[in-house]
């Protein structure tokens, strides 16, 4: 096993002894952004810098006599984290590569049904739309209601637009334009119980929320460690059962796919080698997860509810701030809320990345960075919030302030 050195020892105690490692965001702009790339603090970009040069200093020893070891440490520090089986977890750059590897490893026949809500990331969207398309499936889209009044109303969809001919369902942890928290504990047994496999798009959820993937027991479970662990860009996870193992590969196909090797798992052979890149920022994810757990002195558990206790102190701000009723019961919500927001100018997007005249004026007259969601369609929108460790409630009277002073601009 690949022991940690000294270098790591002392780093690891500088962070344990400081109350709020540092970011490297920009002074000058409110960031209320955390939700859509995560924000890396400094000790943790600290870490990978030291592992990079590492890796310059002896190519050869990092990736073929130590990798595997590192990985392998970096799935018990995950396994500890979300509750889950070692030798369930391979890594991938983000959620939606996990997405790809397993349902392109799939196959569907004319006539099944892969199921998803309206709220599903578009990219994963994108993915099942593909896939039905190549085996000649189905895509069922449950509509979810938003502004919403109970969990309830999402397990009842779902489950009613179930059909004997359901073989799929993606489900999000936590959804990406509204940061609804989805009553996944009680969807993934229900849906099982039919003979459905299910997947969960974690991207958010670990970090924000805690997560039990035995107890959840997902056939599939993949999340972004950039996000909410605040490990460096690039590194996500993809967790699997015991049965899917067998049968899931990476997108890219490489040196794996012919190893004769028994010490460990197809699966793993596969996967932790695709070719060269830099494993660094998953290998980072360790420190990330010690970093995190010292910015409060409860730990985890004490980011986790401060962030929630932030995100709901924001939302109730800007509901007040513009009459809006309180769009999602608490309960429903982690570490961000959308609210919506009166209707703005017609716009056609070019893609799920680009930004609306909205965000882009709040940016460039106010700098407040905070993304505008065209939902369900432009001209309807709502404004989404996160809450991390760098932020405060000055920050959501920032912004607030600033929406007054555009939405007034829109009008005139």
């Amino acid at each position: 096993m690949v022991r940690e050195d000294s270098a790591a020892r002392d780093l690891l105690r500088i962070i344990r002894a400081m109350p709020h490692p540092a970011w490297p965001l920009a002074p000058e702009v409110t960031f209320l952004n955390h939700g859509s790339f995560g924000s890396c603090p400094l000790a943790v970009l600290e870490e990978q810098d030291r592992l990079r040069r590492q890796l310059e200093a002896q190519p050869v020893r990092f990736f073929v006599r130590e990798l595997e070891d590192r990985l392998d440490a970096v799935r018990e520090a995950l396994a500890g984290f979300v509750h889950a089986r070692a030798a369930g977890f391979v890594f991938v750059p983000n959620a939606t590569t996990g997405v790809n590897a397993v349902v392109r490893s799939l196959g569907f026949a004319p006539g099944d049904e892969l199921i998803a809500t309206d709220h599903t990331y578009n990219a994963c969207g994108n993915v099942i739309d593909a896939i039905a398309a190549r085996d000649g499936a189905r895509v069922v889209v449950v509509p979810i209601p938003f502004p919403i009044a109970d969990a309830s109303e999402v397990e009842a969809a779902f489950l009613a637009a179930v059909t004997e001919r359901t073989r799929f369902a993606l489900l999000d942890h936590v959804t990406s334009p509204t940061g609804l928290v989805l009553p996944v504990e009680r969807l993934v047994p229900a849906l099982r119980a039919r003979g459905i496999t299910v997947m969960v798009d974690g991207a958010h959820a670990p970090g924000m929320l805690p997560v039990d993937l035995e107890a959840l027991g997902a056939d599939a479970y993949t999340a972004n460690a950039h996000k909410w662990i605040c490990a460096p860009k690039g590194a996500a996870f993809l967790h699997v059962s015991e049965a899917l193992e067998e049968i899931v590969r990476p997108v890219v196909i490489s040196h794996g796919a012919n190893a004769t090797r028994t010490d460990r798992s197809r699966y793993q052979v596969e996967f932790d080698w695709v070719g060269t890149d830099d494993p660094t920022a998953v290998l980072s994810i360790p420190t990330a997860l010690a970093t995190l757990e010292s910015m409060h002195p409860d730990g985890w558990d004490g980011i986790r509810a401060a962030n929630h206790a932030l995100a709901l102190a924001a939302r109730d701000l800007i509901c007040e701030a513009f009459d809006v009723p309180v769009p999602a019961p608490d309960d429903m919500l982690g570490s961000m809320a959308a609210v919506p927001l009166p209707d703005g100018p017609l716009e056609h997007l070019d893609s799920a990345l680009a930004t609306t005249a909205l965000q882009d004026a709040l940016y460039e007259r106010h700098r407040v960075e905070v993304p505008i969601v065209p939902w369900p369609r432009s001209p309807k929108r709502l404004v989404r919030v996160s809450a991390q460790r760098y932020n405060d409630i000055d920050d959501y009277r920032k912004l607030v302030h600033a929406l007054r002073e555009e939405l007034a601009r829109e009008r005139r």
